[in-house]
Order: C-alpha cells, then sequence, then structure tokens
C-alpha cells in the first residue's frame, strides 16, 4: 500500500509542483489584496464621515456573514452579468481578497485601538501630518501587535485557495480530483494534497515566527 501510495504520487509529482506554484501565487497576491481592503475599511471605521464609517461596517457585516464560496461565486459568475467578466485566477484572488479584508480590517481595527490616543496627539502637536503620524508612527507599533493574528489568516486564506477548484482554477484540490477521475484512487491523491498544504502552512508559519522575532528583537 505504502508503496503504490508513493509511485503513485511521484508519477503526477510535476503537476503537483505546478498546482502548488499556482497556490503559493494566488495566496502572496490575496495576501495583498486582503491587506489592501482591510486597511481601507479599518480606517474608514475611525473617519468623520458617517457614511464613510457605514460603508465599511457594511462591507464587513456582509463578508463575515456570507459564505466564502458564496462571494467566489458572485465574483465570478455574477459579475458578467453587469459586463464584468475576469479570468478564474483574477476572480479567485479578488474573491479571496475581499473575504480575507474583513477579517484583516477588524484584526487593524483591534490594533489601532491598542495604540494610545497620546501618541496621536503628541505627533500632531509635534508638526506630524495625519497621514506622516499613521505611517511612521501608528501602523509600525500595530503591525507589530497584530502579527500573530494576521498570520493565522494568511494560513486560512491559503487553505481556502481550495475553494478555486470550483471555478475551474487548476490548484491542488482541482488537479487532484482531475487524476481521482482517471486513476479512481482518492485516498493517495487526497493524503497528497493534505500534506502539500501542511507544507505550505509550515512555510508561512515558519515566516511568521521569523517576523515576530525580527521585531522582537527591534523593540
Amino acid at each position: 500500500m505504502t508503496g503504490n501510495f508513493w509511485n503513485e504520487v511521484l508519477l503526477y509529482g510535476p503537476g503537483f509542483l505546478e498546482a502548488s506554484y499556482t497556490v503559493f501565487g494566488i495566496t502572496i497576491l490575496t495576501i495583498a489584496v486582503s491587506w489592501g481592503f482591510g486597511l481601507l475599511a479599518a480606517l474608514a471605521q475611525r473617519s468623520k464621515f458617517r457614511a464613510v464609517r457605514m460603508a465599511a461596517a457594511f462591507y464587513i457585516w456582509f463578508v463575515r456573514g456570507t459564505p466564502t464560496l458564496i462571494q467566489v461565486f458572485i465574483i465570478y459568475f455574477g459579475l458578467p452579468q453587469i459586463g464584468i467578466r475576469l479570468s478564474p485566477f483574477a476572480a479567485g484572488v479578488i474573491a479571496l481578497g475581499v473575504n480575507s479584508g474583513a477579517y484583516v480590517a477588524e484584526i487593524i481595527r483591534g490594533g489601532l485601538s491598542a495604540i494610545p490616543r497620546g501618541q496621536t496627539e503628541s505627533a500632531l502637536a509635534l508638526g506630524f501630518s495625519p497621514a506622516e503620524t499613521m505611517r511612521g508612527i501608528v501602523l509600525p507599533q500595530v503591525f507589530r501587535i497584530i502579527l500573530p493574528s494576521i498570520t493565522n489568516e494568511a494560513i486560512s486564506t491559503l487553505k481556502n485557495t481550495s475553494l478555486l477548484s470550483t471555478i475551474t482554477v487548476v490548484e491542488l484540490t482541482l488537479y487532484a480530483q482531475t487524476l481521482i477521475a482517471s486513476t479512481f484512487r482518492p485516498f493517495e491523491f487526497y493524503i497528497a494534497v493534505a500534506v502539500i498544504y501542511l507544507v505550505l502552512t509550515t512555510i508561512l508559519t515558519t515566516l511568521a515566527s521569523w517576523l515576530e522575532r525580527r521585531y522582537a528583537n527591534l523593540g
């Protein structure tokens, strides 16, 4: 059984490697998109304009209250009805980025709340602009505070890439399903996918641990 298992997996190793590259690429792009959406939504919640605060609150409420898979379908299948057509890859990145961004926004909001307001007031009194204060004083501290939580969200994003098999993105899950359809060996290939995801999440976790130690040393 063990020999057959490795023979089956190694035979299709190059395909699994290519699918892993796709997963990792989607994850990196999605993290970038989610951090952008998350930061904008977190700052919007602190806006002095009520309409902006309400828009941010609605975005977070809607995304966190609906299934990720439905959001993927809305982006990929729904947007073409209003004239916006995206490739499966682009739709997947945007859908997962928008989804993760709502959770990142709440993480950032918690980090911002942990920074004493006196720091901002002191920086403004010294002549810093609000943008300079946020960029140079507040956000570096926030990043250190939220790093463990944002790492967990990044790992969740990586695992959510498996949902993109439903819109024909050839990532690990869809590649495995293709092999299973022709070989009728679901056990081997789903185990292989699980192991690859474990490797990828371990890489992200190791990177996050290194960043935490680095920031701890800087502090």
